[in-house]
């Protein structure tokens, strides 16, 4: 009989134990990785914004996503476009560093038509207006075909 093993967490859950680059890419068993983003982690949205901005500046966009998830499953139901939206530009960046410049574009496109809506509040002192500009530069940018470097194009959250 062949058994397959997943890799489980400590509540026993199937998650992938592999390590991950930066990016979020797997790497191979044994390899050394960048430290992943505790799951279902309840933060306040200045908490949110400040781990996500350290991430960011550090060329780790795919680790910021899990960030900004999280406040969206959490966050109150009328700020879950807001934290949806965070989520999809940080995953736009990570899919354009890593080379897939369409689904980058999309991506970078669907979190600033999600954010538009915050555009006038800028809830929690975030940047709505400037990093939907941002989004639909780098979109266009990475469109024409290079990849870009995920911390030299880290957004700015807030002002």
């Amino acid at each position: 009989m062949n058994e397959t093993r997943r890799d489980r967490d400590a509540e026993g859950r199937a998650r992938n134990a592999r390590p991950r680059d930066g990016l979020g890419r797997p790497l191979p068993y044994g390899a050394p990785g960048v430290e992943r983003q505790p799951e279902g982690v309840v933060r306040a949205p200045a908490e949110t914004l400040a781990e996500a901005q350290r991430l960011l500046d550090a060329g780790m966009p795919f680790h910021a996503h899990e960030v900004f998830e999280d406040a969206w499953k959490s966050g109150p139901e009328d700020e879950r476009e807001l934290w949806r939206g965070l989520a999809q530009l940080a995953v736009g960046l990570t899919h354009s560093a890593r080379g897939n410049t369409a689904g980058g574009a999309l991506l970078l496109r669907r979190g600033a038509g999600a954010l538009a809506p915050f555009a006038g509040s800028g809830p929690y002192g975030i940047e709505v207006a400037g990093l939907s500009d941002w989004a639909q530069e780098l979109a266009a940018r990475v469109e024409s075909g290079p990849t870009v470097d995920a911390a030299a194009e880290a957004p700015r959250l807030r002002v």
